[in-house]
């Protein structure tokens, strides 16, 4: 691994908009590569993080960029273009993610390092994460990123024999212009970020993305569980790349303690299907599954304390992530709440029968709360976390449910930064509450 040459994108002119965690990689790395680079957030406080390098707002002014480059939050098209994005298109400027911009960096460093591209409604994160492991395990050069990890342009310039492993999401993929991905895959469909993409049709058109540009030498991985993805497993077939088909029903290579459910089992087999593309034998890819450490709030146990266990599915943002969680569980009290999706939690009602009570939190409680009311769950509306953890302690002890589990099937903009943010104080909370029983005679 090295890093790309100082000069590789000089007379280069970039317009970077939105200066977080995915921005500020790509104004720095682009500015590194020898590019000029002009960077703005319509946040102050984004601007004064942003130390050496051109502050200007690209709306002002000539539109003489080669690209607009805009982190994957802020719209381009729904629910209402960003003014950058306006003069971009306005302009004939192309609208690129830093994921496009790192293989073109490759590219033009000479390397043929391979693209491991990995989408999905749910289950992107573990897989790629999943599919590193087993490649480094493996021997391969690797590096792992974009929307999981570090950003794409801050990642090292790998040689020949090296996989970029990139967790892509529907917004990234909307903005890429030449990558092709060796092995791509697409796990599962179902409704999200539908304010992006207009209707469901929009967001599978967005997803499909992942294969554009695949020649006959290319892996396709798609899952099969759901019927958007049956769909677009048919379109597939009338495509070049060969079609590998995964499913949650899959017996996996061996059985990992940090995968469980049959949701995983899908991921395991698409990061098998992966890794096998890339030449590593089955047995490495067993001893990886055997040995992946997991992630951080995806079914995460934080502690048992007087024999009831803190699990941390924070990134459970929606119903169906936090179905594949509920199901692994048959007597549980529930932490959910947040930034409801739409639907909210209907779809979970069959699972309602392993819920001994739930505690609600955040801006769209009373939705769920309605919900549970309907099918007679008993519910607390705890409103925080700080009143949700001992909450549910209590309620399990009570109840005798052996699971205290967070997996709020909401986004957590409402009261967090982000899901991380919420996993986070979750785990602090817990700790603290083992603290407290320690010092108070149990245990």
């Amino acid at each position: 691994m090295s890093r790309f040459s100082a000069t590789l994108f000089s007379g280069k002119r970039y317009a970077v908009v939105g200066l977080g965690k995915n921005g500020l990689p790509a104004a720095l790395g682009l500015r590194a590569m020898g590019a000029d680079v002009v960077a703005w957030d319509d946040n102050p406080g984004a601007r004064a993080g942003a130390e050496g390098l051109e502050l200007r707002d690209p709306v002002e002014g000539a539109f003489d960029f080669d690209a607009l480059v805009l982190s994957p939050g802020i719209p381009h098209r729904l629910p209402k273009p960003h003014p950058a994005a306006q003069r971009a298109m306005a302009a004939g400027v192309p609208i690129l993610s830093d994921v496009e911009l790192l293989f073109q960096a490759v590219r033009a460093s000479g390397s043929r390092a391979r693209f491991a591209g990995i989408t999905g409604t749910n289950g992107k994160s573990t897989t790629t994460a999943l599919l590193a492991h087993i490649l480094e395990r493996g021997g391969v050069p690797v590096a792992a990123g974009a929307n999981l990890g570090p950003a794409a342009l801050s990642l090292p310039l790998l040689p020949q024999d090296g996989v970029y492993v990139l967790e892509m999401s529907s917004y990234m993929l909307e903005r890429l212009a030449s990558i092709r991905f060796d092995a791509a895959a697409m796990l599962n469909l179902s409704a999200d970020h539908i304010d992006r993409h207009g209707d469901m049709a929009g967001y599978a058109v967005a997803k499909r993305a992942i294969f554009d540009r695949q020649a006959a030498d290319d892996l396709a991985v798609i899952g099969v569980d759901d019927a958007g993805s049956r769909d677009m497993a048919a379109w597939l077939e009338t495509r070049p790349a060969r079609v590998v088909r995964v499913s949650g029903a899959e017996v996996p290579l061996a059985a990992g303690a940090a995968l469980p459910g049959a949701h995983n089992a899908q991921n395991a087999a698409a990061a098998t299907a992966m890794a096998r593309y890339f030449g590593v034998s089955d047995e490495v890819i067993a001893a990886g599954l055997l040995s992946y450490p997991g992630l951080p709030h995806r079914q995460q146990r934080i502690v048992t304390i007087d024999g009831v266990t803190f699990v941390n599915d924070s990134k459970a943002t929606n119903a169906d992530a936090a179905e594949v969680a509920l199901v692994c569980y048959d007597r549980l009290i529930w932490i959910a709440g947040g930034t409801a999706k739409e639907g909210g939690i209907e779809s979970l009602v069959p699972l309602f029968p392993r819920i001994a009570r739930a505690l609600l939190i955040g801006r769209d409680a009373p939705e769920l709360a309605a919900t549970l009311t309907r099918h007679g769950v008993p519910f607390d509306m705890a409103e925080t976390l700080e009143a949700a953890v001992p909450a549910a302690f209590a309620a399990a002890k009570a109840a005798d449910a052996p699971i205290v589990l967070l997996s709020p099937a909401c986004a957590s903009w409402d009261q967090f930064t982000g899901y991380d943010q919420r996993g986070d104080r979750f785990a602090e909370l817990a700790h603290a509450l083992e603290h407290h029983t320690l010092h108070a005679g149990g245990v």
